[in-house]
C-alpha cells in the first residue's frame, strides 16, 4: 500500500507543477488529475489549493459541483445513465432504476466486484436516441432494459 501512495503522490505532484503557472490553472489541473490517475483524491485538494494560492474550501467546492469530477476510484467500467430532458421523457428513469437494481448500487457507486461504477450525466448529446446511455466513452441510443442488461453482461465477461 506504501508504493501505491508514493507513485499516487508523484503523479500529483508532477501534475501540479506542469499546472501551477496557468492562469485559470485549477480546472485543467482537476481534469488532468481525473484523467491520469481515474479520481481526485480528497487527500490532494491541500497540495492543490497551495499552489494554486487557494482554498481547500475552493477546490472542494470546484470538484464537488461538477458532475464530473469523482473522488474516488472508479471500477473497471463507468456506467452513465443520461437525466438531461429528453431522455428522461423517453424513459431514462425507468432505465435507471433498473440499471440501480440489477447493479445493486446507487449512483457515484461501484459494484462490490469493482467491474462498474454508475454515474449520471446531464446530457450526452444523443438526444434524438434519447434514452441514452454511455459505457466507458462509447454511447448508445434507444437504450432498454434489456440493451443494458446485455451490455453490463458484455463488460462482466
Amino acid at each position: 500500500m506504501q508504493d501505491l501512495t508514493v507513485n499516487l503522490d508523484t503523479k500529483l505532484d508532477a501534475l501540479i507543477a506542469q499546472h501551477q503557472n496557468m492562469p485559470g490553472a485549477l480546472l485543467p489541473l482537476l481534469h488532468a488529475i481525473q484523467d491520469n490517475i481515474g479520481f481526485v483524491p480528497e487527500s490532494s485538494y491541500m497540495s492543490i489549493s497551495k499552489a494554486l494560492s487557494l482554498s481547500v474550501a475552493e477546490v472542494h467546492g470546484v470538484v464537488t459541483f461538477y458532475h464530473h469530477f469523482r473522488t474516488h476510484k472508479p471500477g473497471r467500467h463507468i456506467l452513465q445513465i443520461c437525466r438531461a430532458e429528453s431522455c428522461q421523457s423517453m424513459g431514462s428513469e425507468a432505465l435507471e432504476a433498473h440499471a440501480k437494481k440489477c447493479l445493486n448500487i446507487d449512483y457515484h457507486q461501484t459494484t462490490p466486484d469493482q467491474n462498474i461504477t454508475l454515474e449520471p450525466v446531464y446530457c450526452l448529446g444523443n438526444c434524438a436516441l434519447s434514452p441514452a446511455v454511455m459505457m466507458d466513452e462509447e454511447v448508445y441510443g434507444r437504450m432498454t432494459p434489456a440493451d443494458l442488461d446485455a451490455l453490463v453482461a458484455e463488460v462482466a465477461a
